[in-house]
Formats: C-alpha cells, sequence, structure tokens
C-alpha cells in the first residue's frame, strides 16, 4: 500500500527562509537604484539654482501627457513602499529565526555585531527617511531661522541650501548617511549571497567589493551638496 508522506518541517523551513532571504535582496536592489538615481539628483546642487530646480520640476512633468502631474513620483512612491514593507517583513522574520536557531558561541559572537548594526541601523533609518519626506516634500520645512517663507519653502533648491546652512541638520544628515553606507556595504553582499554570486573565494571577495564600493560611492556623492553647502561653497 501506498503512502505519502508531508514533507520534513527543517526542508519546509529552509524553503521558506530562502524565500525571505529573496524577498529581502529583491526590495533591497530597488533601493540601491532609487539611492543611486536620488544621489545623482541630489549632485544637481553642484550646477546651481537652476538646473537643481529644473531637475525637480521635470520629475514632476515626466511623462506628460500619458502621466498624471507627478504620476511618475506617484509609482516610485508606491513601489519604494510596496519594497519597504516586504523589506521590513523578511528582516525581522529572518532576524527572528536566527534569535531561535541554535549556534555556536563563536558562531553567535561573530554576527551579533554585524546583526545589530544591521537592524538598529535600520531603524535609524526608516526614522530619518520620515523626516526627510516631512522636511523636504510632505511639509517643506525649513529648519534655518534665517530663511523662512514661501520663497524658500517653495524653492526646491533654496530649501536645501537653507537647510544644510544649520550644522546640527548636516550632522544628521551624515549619521544617516553612515547608517546607509553600513547597511549598504552589507545589504549589497547579501543581496549577491542570496542571488549565488558568491560561490568561489574570488566571486565572494569580488561581491564584497561590490558593496563596500556601492556604498562609498553612495555615502561620498551623498556628503558633497550638505557639506558643500555648509562650508559655503554653494550658496
Amino acid at each position: 500500500m501506498a503512502t505519502t508522506t508531508a514533507p520534513s518541517r527543517p526542508a519546509s523551513a529552509r524553503r521558506t527562509t530562502i524565500a525571505l532571504k529573496t524577498l529581502m535582496a529583491g526590495s533591497g536592489l530597488v533601493f540601491v537604484g532609487y539611492v543611486l538615481l536620488h544621489m545623482y539628483g541630489n549632485l544637481k546642487t553642484l550646477a546651481g539654482e537652476e538646473a537643481f530646480n529644473t531637475y525637480a520640476h521635470h520629475l514632476r512633468t515626466f511623462g506628460e501627457p500619458i502621466l498624471p502631474y507627478e504620476g511618475l513620483l506617484w509609482i516610485v512612491r508606491v513601489v519604494l513602499i510596496v519594497a519597504v514593507i516586504g523589506h521590513i517583513y523578511a528582516a525581522f522574520a529572518l532576524w527572528s529565526r536566527a534569535g531561535t536557531a541554535r549556534r555556536t558561541k563563536y558562531a553567535a559572537a561573530k554576527t551579533a555585531m554585524r546583526t545589530a548594526w544591521m537592524r538598529w541601523g535600520g531603524v535609524f533609518l526608516i526614522l530619518f527617511i520620515v523626516w526627510h519626506l516631512l522636511h523636504f516634500t510632505i511639509m517643506k520645512i525649513s529648519v534655518n531661522p534665517d530663511a523662512q517663507g514661501p520663497d524658500i519653502e517653495n524653492n526646491p533648491y533654496q530649501l536645501v541650501v537653507a537647510s544644510f546652512q544649520v550644522p546640527w541638520m548636516t550632522l544628521i544628515y551624515l549619521l544617516a548617511l553612515g547608517a546607509l553606507g553600513l547597511h549598504l556595504a552589507h545589504g549589497v553582499f547579501s543581496a549577491q549571497q542570496t542571488l549565488g554570486l558568491t560561490g568561489t573565494p574570488a566571486k565572494y571577495r569580488r561581491a564584497k567589493a561590490t558593496g563596500n564600493a556601492v556604498a562609498a560611492l553612495v555615502v561620498v556623492g551623498f556628503a558633497i551638496p550638505p557639506l558643500a553647502i555648509l562650508f559655503g561653497l554653494i550658496k
């Protein structure tokens, strides 16, 4: 008499873990693409007010009349929101599994610091992103007491310049960049690992180098405009 057996729990757990890692890698790569494009846009400040404001305006009118005003931005926002939800869900699910799994003291000590950086760095990034959206997009808040009013708040370039003339605002931004850099260095490497691109020592080193290079590029690229503004190179 033939019998059927249910899949073993370990095999099912492995499949679920792989699915979660794939979700985390895929959503993470969406963020990497967005961050690189956003960095490019921020560097437009180096070209002056007209160039930056023209870029900001074209983001809102891109695709017209096929897309409505700000249509592209809303598509990007929806994709990012879905990716954020998927990334956070996968991250906490994997951390929960890792916390309950058996591991040696050596393995636990080796991964504890990295896990803490990724976890709390990710939380800090989420809080910063909320503030960043309120600051520059939703409410358009000028934190500079010497630069207030509609002429500042409704002018993207002037709002950016006014904001980063304030030292504490620039410091918060740089701290967020530090957290982002650590997150990207590990995340880009982990995504490549999940996608099977680290199977040999050479590929492993290349994946590590790619993660570090992407992180360095993003941190330096994002840091240039606020530091240039803070030190008076951009006015």
